[in-house]
């Protein structure tokens, strides 16, 4: 078998396609699409959530300082009156500083991560909130197959599609 199928698209497309296809996969836990399409993304999907398992509890906790707006009683930013050297009078927002405990990821677990952002794009619900895709898989699948040794998806054929008659699969996740 050839390292990568071309799907009949352009290499930019082609990476793009399986991009989305592997982030829809990893989110919703399964998808609809073609044998040939369901391979590839089997394969990069696969070989992601094995990568994520390796390297899921990798990392240590810290105390660390941050800083963040104050707001008011309605959430708003609490804006106070500066003046530069040149006598400009400008508003500026009001900062508290705060203690937070934080992953410091080892090296591997950060090198694991910047492959999977690279592999993966970035996702939004129905509701318009964003999911850190990166984090999904770590936190959430992961742990699912920590006792799994492999073979975390499956291919469901479901027949022809009507028009191409290109023969349809549903992957998903086990």
């Amino acid at each position: 078998m050839a390292k990568n199928r071309k799907l009949g698209r352009t290499s930019a497309v082609r990476r793009s396609m399986l991009k989305g296809l592997v982030t829809a996969l990893i989110v919703n836990g399964k998808i609809k699409t073609t044998a040939t399409r369901a391979a590839e993304v089997q394969r990069k999907a696969e070989k992601m959530i094995t990568l994520a398992i390796k390297e899921k509890d990798n990392f240590d906790t810290a105390e660390k300082e941050v800083s963040r707006a104050k707001l008011d009683s309605k959430g708003r930013k609490l804006l106070k009156k500066a003046t530069s050297k040149n006598d400009n009078v400008y508003d500026v927002v009001e900062r508290e500083m705060d203690v937070k405990m934080v992953q410091v990821d080892h090296p591997s677990r950060l090198q694991a991560r910047r492959k999977l952002i690279s592999e993966m794009n970035e996702f939004h619900t129905a509701e318009g909130k964003r999911v850190n895709t990166v984090n999904y898989l770590f936190n959430e699948v992961a742990p699912r197959y920590i006792d799994r040794k492999g073979g975390y998806s499956r291919i469901i054929k479901i027949g022809p599609r009507r028009g191409d008659a290109a023969e349809m699969v549903i992957l998903e996740l086990l």
